[in-house]
C-alpha cells in the first residue's frame, strides 16, 4: 500500500510550522499523519505531496498510490474505508475530497463527521478531538503499564496509559476532560498537576511542579515546565522553566528563556489578528484565545514577553527588553529592533543544540533552512 499525503493547496496556511515541513509531518493529537497511518497500516509506505524545496526530504514520488487530504486528522474508521478503496474512487465529505484512488471517476460520500484543519489555529483549537481519538488508536486491545500508587487520579483510571519505561510519580492526573497518554521512557516529576486531554510523547519529561491544561501535546523530546495551556510542542523543544505559555503552536529545536510568557486574550477581549504568510500580511480572525507560533530552531532569551498572537519565522533568536514585534521573520536577531541573523552563525547555533541528541543538520534540511532564509 502506497499512500501520498497532498498539501491540498494548504501549506502555506500553516507556517511557520511548514514552512519546515509538509501539512502531512504535523503534529495534532498524539501523532503526525505521516505516523498516523503507519499505526493503521505498518507496511504502508508513506510520500508527501509538498513544495519542491521540501520534497527532498519528504519523499514526493510514488506510482499508483492513494492521494490522501492532509488536512485531515482521519479516524481509524477512516483510514479503515480508504485502506479498502476501489480503484478509481474518489471519497469526499460534502464538497472536501479526503481521498483518490486512480483517476477519482468514481464518487463516493463520507457520512460521518471528519476533523479537518483549515488554519493554522485549528491545530490547537482541535487538538481535543485529534487526542481522543489517537488515544483510542494506540490503546486499542493494549494494557497500560502500571501507575505508582503515589499519584493521585481524579476520573477513569483507564484513560491514563503508559508506555513502557513511562515513569510518572507523586503528581496528579484528572482524566474528567480527557485520556492522557505517557509515551515510551517520557517522565512526569513530582508534584506536577495535569488535566487531561494530553500527550507526552517519547523521552519527553514534565519538570518538576508542571501544571498542564489540556487539551495539549509534547512531541518526542521535549521538556516541559511551569505553566501550559492547550498548547501543542513539534519535538525536541523545551520550555523548561516557570512562565505561561497558552493556545499556542512550538515547532522543533526551539528554546524558550526561563520566565518567558505569552499572552493569549487582548486586554479588551476582542478578536485576534494575526500574521498569515498565506497573506503576506496581518488578518483578522474569529477566535479570541492566540498564543505563540514559533517556527523551527527559534529561541528567546530569559524573561521574553510575547504580545498576544506573535508569529515567529524559522531559525530566529529573540531578546532584550519590551515586547519584540508580533511578526518576526526567519533568520531574526534581536527583539524590537531585528538584524538579519547570519545564516551560517544560524546553522552552527542549530547544530549545536542538535549535537547535545546525538543529532546534526543534514544536507537536506540545510538546504530547505537555506530557502526559508531567501524567502521568508
Amino acid at each position: 500500500m502506497k499512500l501520498i499525503l497532498d498539501d491540498s493547496g494548504a501549506w502555506k496556511r500553516f507556517a511557520p510550522l511548514t514552512l519546515t515541513r509538509p501539512v502531512g509531518d504535523l503534529r495534532m493529537g498524539i501523532f503526525t499523519n505521516s505516523e498516523r497511518w503507519k499505526i493503521a497500516f505498518p507496511q504502508a509506505e508513506i510520500f508527501f505531496k509538498t513544495e519542491d524545496y521540501l520534497s527532498k526530504r519528504f519523499l514526493n514520488t510514488a506510482s499508483e498510490a492513494l492521494s490522501v487530504n492532509a488536512t485531515i486528522i482521519p479516524s481509524q474508521a477512516l483510514m479503515l474505508r480508504i485502506g479498502t478503496m476501489n480503484e478509481n474512487e474518489q471519497i469526499r465529505s460534502g464538497e472536501v475530497v479526503l481521498a483518490t484512488a486512480g483517476n477519482g471517476s468514481i464518487k463516493s460520500q463520507w457520512n460521518e463527521e471528519v476533523l479537518i484543519i483549515d488554519q493554522r489555529w485549528h491545530i490547537y483549537q482541535k487538538n481535543d478531538l485529534a487526542l481522543k481519538q489517537d488515544f483510542e488508536l494506540i490503546t486499542k486491545n493494549r494494557t497500560s503499564k502500571h501507575i505508582s500508587a503515589s499519584n493521585t487520579i481524579i476520573g477513569d483510571k483507564n484513560l491514563i496509559f503508559l508506555e513502557e519505561g513511562a515513569k510518572v510519580e507523586a503528581s496528579i492526573m484528572n482524566t474528567q476532560s480527557g485520556p492522557i497518554y505517557i509515551g515510551k521512557d517520557a517522565e512526569i516529576m513530582e508534584g506536577c498537576l495535569v488535566r487531561g486531554p494530553l500527550a507526552l510523547s517519547e523521552n519527553s519529561v514534565l519538570k518538576l511542579g508542571t501544571k498542564i491544561y489540556g487539551p495539549t501535546t509534547l512531541g518526542p523530546h521535549c521538556k516541559v515546565g511551569g505553566e501550559v495551556n492547550n498548547s501543542i510542542f513539534q519535538a525536541f523543544s523545551n520550555k523548561g522553566h516557570d512562565g505561561f505559555l497558552g493556545n499556542s503552536l512550538i515547532g522543533e529545536w526551539c528554546n524558550l528563556g526561563a520566565d518567558t510568557n505569552t499572552s493569549n486574550l487582548k486586554n479588551n477581549y476582542g478578536l485576534i489578528s494575526t500574521y498569515s504568510y498565506e497573506a503576506g500580511a496581518e488578518i483578522e480572525t474569529d477566535i479570541q484565545f492566540m498564543g505563540l507560533c514559533m517556527g523551527d530552531h527559534s529561541k528567546c532569551g530569559i524573561n521574553t514577553m510575547f504580545n498576544t498572537a506573535t508569529v515567529v519565522g524559522v531559525s530566529s533568536n529573540i531578546f532584550g527588553a519590551g515586547f519584540p514585534n508580533k511578526f518576526v521573520p526567519s533568520f531574526s536577531w534581536g527583539g524590537q529592533d531585528t538584524v538579519a541573523f547570519k545564516f551560517e552563525k544560524a546553522i552552527e547555533y542549530a547544530n549545536n543544540m542538535m549535537n547535545r541528541r546525538g543529532l546534526k543538520l543534514s544536507e537536506e534540511e540545510i538546504a530547505i533552512l537555506h530557502y526559508c532564509n531567501s524567502n521568508f
